[in-house]
C-alpha cells in the first residue's frame, strides 16, 4: 500500500557533535514529481501525493490540513471521496486542500510498503559508532561513505557516549560483517562500534502521529 513518507532534511546539530548533520538513507526515497492522481473532486481514483516538508512553512496549516496529511500517510491509495469523508469535508474543497498541500511542498512523493518477509529472511542490526575525532571534516568524511551503502537504512547523530546510531538491513550476518569490516578498514575515522541484532520487531509504525505532533 503506498504511504505518505515523512522526509527528514539534513539538520545542523550544533548542540551535539560539532555541528555535523543527521543522515537518513536516500535509498528510502523515490524521486517522484509532486502531483495528485485524482483529476476531479468526485473521481474514485487514488490520490497519490505523499511526503511531508519538514520545517519550511510557507502556508499556515489548520487542523483539517494536518488530518488530511495524517490520513494520506496511512493510506496513500485512498480516493478523494473517502478522504473527504474522513476529514469531514465535501469532495471539492478536500481536493483543493490536497492540491494546495502538494503545490506548497508539504506533499512531495510516495512509496509502497513492501512485505519483506514474503521475499525471504533478512537481518536488521542497530549499530553504535564512535568516531576518533569530532571535527566537521571528520563527520563529513564518514557520512560521504555511509550514505552510499544501500544496506544503511537510517543513520542518526545522537547525544551520549557514541556518535551515530545506524540501522542496517542485510541478507544475513555474513553480509553485515563484510560491510563493517570494509568500513573499519577504510580511513573514515571509525574508532569503535557495537552491534545489536534485532530478534523481533513487535511494533513498527509507518506513519507519524501528526495530530499530536502539530496540534491546531
Amino acid at each position: 500500500m503506498p504511504q505518505l513518507t515523512l522526509k527528514q532534511n539534513f539538520i545542523p546539530a550544533a548542540w551535539a557533535k560539532s555541528g555535523a548533520a543527521a543522515f537518513q538513507a536516500p535509498s528510502a526515497w523515490m524521486d517522484r514529481p509532486t502531483g495528485c492522481g485524482s483529476v476531479n473532486a468526485n473521481e474514485q481514483g487514488s490520490i497519490l501525493c505523499y511526503g511531508l516538508r519538514s520545517a519550511e512553512t510557507t502556508v499556515k496549516l489548520d487542523r483539517i490540513d494536518i488530518k488530511i496529511l495524517y490520513e494520506l500517510q496511512k493510506n496513500g491509495r485512498i480516493t478523494n471521496v473517502e478522504l473527504a469523508d474522513l476529514v469531514h469535508l465535501s469532495p471539492s474543497p478536500c481536493l483543493m486542500r490536497v492540491k494546495k498541500l502538494q503545490s506548497e511542498g508539504y506533499i512531495e512523493g510516495y512509496s509502497a510498503q513492501v512485505n519483506i518477509g514474503k521475499l525471504g529472511q533478512t537481518l536488521t542490526v542497530f549499530t553504535e559508532i564512535t568516531l576518533k575525532n569530532h571535527r566537521q571534516v571528520d563527520f563529513a568524511r564518514f557520512l560521504a561513505v555511509v550514505e552510499k551503502i544501500d544496506q544503511v537504512i537510517e543513520c542518526h547523530l545522537v547525544s551520549g557516549g557514541y556518535d551515530y546510531l545506524m540501522k542496517f538491513v542485510t541478507a544475513g550476518i555474513a553480509e553485515y560483517q563484510t560491510i563493517m569490516e570494509r568500513l573499519t578498514d577504510m580511513d573514515i575515522g571509525i574508532d569503535k562500534y557495537f552491534s545489536f541484532v534485532v530478534l523481533k520487531s513487535p511494533i513498527i509504525k509507518a506513519h507519524m502521529p501528526l495530530p499530536s505532533l502539530f496540534p491546531r
